[in-house]
């Protein structure tokens, strides 16, 4: 899987490995989400056996743009239009387990991964213009605190590609910054890119009217701490 430098950060961790799939050439999308994730479903799952191994135990969240955090494994799961299962409700999973792999899906809303160096725990969130204004960012470190002993000094957190001004109005991107300073994270890294600015790249909602595809985020820990 291609390495990008935005996730080094992550990579530096010990047992702890990030990944990112970008817009796949060759794909033609057709129509809104449920369709794209449809014709991407073969590219995406190649991408997490690549990333994690063919048996790899897999959790994806609905993405419903609220702020519920889920530990996985134990939540509950339904099937998704795409035929794969998602945990309902919710727009960030956080697990303490080797092997889990924690995966979201975005097109302009930011992705944001989590890692606690001391205690081994990891998170993936999904945070748009809504899931920003619930403070999902918050509610994700409180969640980790209270199922993991998590302090807030031990987490690197990334934001990945999400839109960004000129292109939107909000700015949501610095709202996350200002989250990650007033929950004393130790660690923030915003990788800067916008997601409507390069369309080689990057699937953009906004810039292609809802018909687009998705990037892929992907988190897991191989080892303990």
């Amino acid at each position: 899987m291609k390495e990008f430098p935005f996730l080094a950060n992550l990579h530096a961790i010990p047992g702890v490995r990030a990944g990112w799939v970008e817009r796949v050439p060759g794909v033609r999308i057709t129509g809104g989400r449920d369709e794209a994730m449809k014709q991407l479903r073969p590219v995406h799952e190649a991408a997490v056996v690549q990333f994690a191994g063919a048996s790899a135990a897999c959790w994806r969240a609905e993405q419903v743009h609220g702020k519920v955090v889920a530990v996985v494994p134990g939540s509950p799961q339904i099937m998704a239009p795409d035929g794969l299962p998602v945990v309902p409700a919710a727009d960030g999973l956080i697990t303490r387990e080797c092997g889990v792999v924690l995966v979201m899906h975005v097109a302009d809303c930011g992705v944001i991964w989590l890692a606690d160096r001391r205690t081994g725990a990891i998170g993936l969130l999904h945070s748009g213009k809504m899931g920003t204004a619930s403070n999902i960012f918050g509610v994700a470190m409180d969640r980790l605190r209270e199922c993991f002993g998590t302090r807030a000094r031990d987490v690197t957190a990334v934001l990945g590609p999400c839109i960004r001004p000129p292109d939107y109005e909000i700015d949501f991107a610095a709202g996350i910054g200002h989250q990650a300073a007033r929950a004393g994270v130790g660690n923030f890294i915003d990788c800067g890119l916008n997601t409507a600015s390069d369309s080689a790249r990057f699937y953009s909602y906004r810039k292609e009217l809802g018909i687009t595809g998705r990037m892929m985020a992907l988190i897991v820990r191989d080892t303990p701490p």
